[in-house]
């Protein structure tokens, strides 16, 4: 064999090795502040993955932890994936109960002259919220993405501001929204980073839309509007959960890409790919890339029962302390059997005794680093023992001792 070849052939199979192993790298655990965190990957190289596009980033969406990134805050055009904080801002009005999915949105002359992609909606009809968002999220129609705008806001300019606010909530600092589509427009930036922010928050608070960003093919208008989902992720991936494409000239090609597996839920943003088939690619790269390589191990299940303790004083003598919360951490797939738990009772237990009060804590340990920590509370109320219920209880003492 040529020795250039096989030279060629020993790195590529090392490359892959580290990959698929995840060599060296930082214990990435979980973010209470719902705050993007960054884990360490400079053992492995910049850009080891050979992401083409020229930004992108990979998130896992509990935690918020980065697991990959390249130029991730390079500010750049999202196209249609702009669509993301108009979709948020519907969820979020549906879900407060400012608008339910069966009210009926009328086309105004403004969203039937929109370009791009459209279901060329006319002015002489309505489509429900629940078609409109469908017609957004599966075909990407900027016509029903500017009716669902001037619904909430009465003016796509309106609106407009409430993209930037809520951008700004969400802590996106690298983004100016000048429209609710994405057609190009000077001014219209964001970046990878701030793009897996806002797709974090719309599929860890309103996980309803997935009915829609995970449609392959449907119709509207009785049949007569065939939609294919612009998103070929949602038919040959396993486990795609979403969420949004975007291309246009300028920008070329973007994607936020969103699956969950086994409980692991990562998204991967990339932006300004070269291509259609490329944007898909490293997408595949980045997710590929988590699943290989982390799990999201459960540390806790709310209201389950980790220890039985006595109660001084109290009408009844035991009292089961449960989890708080439900809780996880990030860690990669070698160490999940290396976690340890510790179990912190508070002492002297005595009644009065409230549900939900907090009595101990587990805490979650790996390689001695602390990971996790859960309280532990009371599982219901226990009173403080009277004059009557002592004597009560002595007498039953003394009788039991009799028989």
């Amino acid at each position: 064999m040529n020795k250039k070849i096989l030279a060629s052939f020993i790195l590529f199979v090392l490359c892959i090795s580290n990959v698929s192993y995840g060599l060296d790298f930082a214990v990435p655990v979980w973010s209470e502040t719902g705050e993007i965190e960054k884990a360490s990957t400079e053992a492995l190289g910049e850009n080891f993955l050979n992401i083409e596009s020229e930004s992108c980033i990979l998130i896992e969406q509990t935690t918020g932890k980065v697991l990959y990134e390249k130029n991730s805050h390079e500010q750049l055009r999202p196209a249609s994936v702009t669509k993301i904080m108009t979709i948020l801002l519907t969820m979020e009005a549906i879900d407060s109960g400012k608008i339910s999915l069966e009210d009926s949105v009328p086309c105004s002359e403004n969203a039937s002259q929109m370009g791009g992609s459209q279901i060329w909606l006319d002015t002489r009809e309505t489509l429900t919220v629940d078609e409109m968002l469908k017609a957004v999220c599966v075909v990407s129609a900027n016509d029903c993405a500017m009716c669902l705008a001037e619904l909430l806001a009465g003016s796509e300019e309106v609106f407009v501001g409430l993209m930037n606010e809520r951008a700004k909530a969400l802590g996106m600092n690298d983004t100016v929204f000048k429209n609710c589509h994405g057609i190009d427009e000077d001014g219209h930036i964001t970046s990878a980073y701030d793009i897996a922010l806002m797709s974090r928050e719309l599929l860890q608070n309103h996980p309803d839309v997935k009915k829609y960003t995970t449609i392959w093919m449907d119709s509207l208008r009785d049949g007569k509007s065939s939609l294919v989902n612009t998103n070929k992720l949602v038919r040959n991936y396993q486990g795609c959960t979403g969420l949004k494409t975007g291309s246009t000239s300028l920008a070329l090609y973007n994607l936020s890409a969103s699956a969950t597996r086994d409980d692991l839920s990562l998204i991967g943003v990339v932006l300004r790919g070269p291509t259609s088939e490329i944007r898909f690619r490293d997408a595949k790269k980045l997710l590929d890339y988590g699943f290989t390589n982390f799990k999201f191990e459960k540390t806790s299940t709310k209201d389950s029962i980790v220890q039985t303790v006595n109660v001084n004083k109290g009408v009844e003598k035991e009292l089961n302390l449960v989890y708080e919360k439900d809780n996880g951490v990030l860690i990669q797939k070698s160490n999940a059997s290396n976690i340890e738990q510790e179990v912190v009772i508070n002492e002297n237990i005595s009644a009065p005794i409230m549900k939900g009060d907090v009595l101990g804590t587990v805490h979650f340990y790996l390689d001695g680093q602390l990971l996790d920590s859960v309280n532990l509370v009371a599982e219901k109320d226990i009173s403080k023992m009277s004059v009557l219920s002592m004597y009560t209880r002595i007498t039953d003492a003394w009788l039991n001792l009799l028989r």
